[in-house]
C-alpha cells in the first residue's frame, strides 16, 4: 500500500509528459492517490485526458487560472465526483517570452509584471480560496513550485524571479491563514529541468549545463525526483511541515562558487 492511499489530489497545470506536474502525478499515482487534472484550453485537452488515463483518472476539467469563474467551476465540478479533497498541486507559471530575455529593466513592463504575478502567484491563492471548503477537516495540503530565481538573480529569468519571490511569500501567508483549519501549504524549489515552460527562457541549455557542473551531486534533477518529494510533502508523512520551501536541485542552492575542476 502506498503512502498516499486514500488521498484525493487535484493537479493544476499539467501540460506535457515533460512537465514537473507529470512527475508529480506519476509519483502520487504510484503511491495510491486518486487524481484529478485541469487543462488550460481545448488545445491541451486531449493530451491531458490521455495522461490522466495513464493515472487511472477520468476527471479532467478546463481551467484558465486567470479567470475566477473557471477556478470556481473546477471545484463545483470536482464536488460532483468527490466528497472531499486532500490536496492541490499548483504547477502554473507564465511571463511573456520577451520578458525572459536580456536585462531585467530593459525587459520588464507594467503589463508583463502584472501578468507574471497574476498567473504565477495570485492563482495559488485563488485556488486555495475556492477549494478550502472541500479540504477542511481532512489534513489536506497545498503545494506549489518555485525556483532559485526567487532568491537569487538568474540571467534572463527577470520578472519571473520577482513573481516566484511573491509566490514563496504567498506560501508563508497562506500557511498561516489555513493552518488553524488543519491545511498545510508548502513549496518545492526545483532545479532547472527541460520543460515546456523553461523553453521560453533565453540560453536555458547553458543554464542546465552550468547548474549540473556546480551542483554537489553533479547533475540536474528529473521530474520524477521532484515528484517523489511532492508526494511526500502532500502525504501524512509530512503532517508537521507547513510554510516551507524545500529545494530539490541536486544541492545547487547551497553552492557559492561553481566547480573549478
Amino acid at each position: 500500500m502506498g503512502f498516499m492511499q486514500g488521498k484525493r489530489v487535484l493537479i493544476v497545470g499539467l501540460a506535457s509528459n515533460r512537465s514537473i506536474a507529470w512527475g508529480i502525478a506519476q509519483a502520487m499515482h504510484r503511491e495510491g492517490a486518486e487524481l484529478a487534472f485541469t487543462y488550460q484550453n481545448d488545445k491541451l485537452k486531449s493530451r491531458v485526458v490521455k495522461m490522466a488515463t495513464e493515472c487511472n483518472s477520468s476527471i479532467t476539467i478546463e481551467c484558465d487560472v486567470a479567470s475566477d469563474e473557471h477556478i470556481q467551476n473546477v471545484f463545483d465540478a470536482l464536488a460532483t465526483e468527490w466528497d472531499g479533497l486532500d490536496g492541490i498541486v499548483h504547477s502554473v507559471a507564465f511571463a511573456p517570452r520577451d520578458a525572459l530575455n536580456g536585462e531585467y529593466l530593459d525587459a520588464v513592463t507594467r503589463e508583463n509584471f502584472l501578468a507574471a504575478h497574476d498567473i504565477s502567484s495570485y492563482s495559488f491563492s485563488a485556488l486555495a480560496k475556492a477549494g478550502q471548503s472541500m479540504m477542511e477537516g481532512r489534513a489536506a495540503a497545498l503545494l506549489t513550485l518555485s525556483y532559485l530565481g526567487a532568491q537569487r538573480v538568474i540571467p534572463n529569468y527577470n520578472v519571473m524571479g520577482v513573481a516566484k519571490a511573491s509566490l514563496e511569500a504567498n506560501v508563508r501567508y497562506m500557511a498561516s491563514s489555513l493552518g488553524p483549519k488543519g491545511i498545510r501549504v508548502n513549496g518545492i524549489s526545483a532545479g532547472p529541468i527541460r520543460t515546456l515552460a523553461a523553453s521560453g527562457i533565453a540560453n536555458f541549455r547553458a543554464m542546465l549545463s552550468k547548474a549540473a557542473n556546480a551542483a554537489p551531486l553533479r547533475k540536474n534533477v528529473s521530474i520524477l525526483e521532484v515528484g517523489n518529494v511532492a508526494a511526500f510533502m502532500c502525504s501524512d508523512l509530512a503532517s508537521g511541515v507547513t510554510g516551507e520551501i524545500t529545494y530539490v536541485d541536486a544541492g545547487y542552492n547551497i553552492t557559492g562558487l561553481a566547480n573549478l575542476s
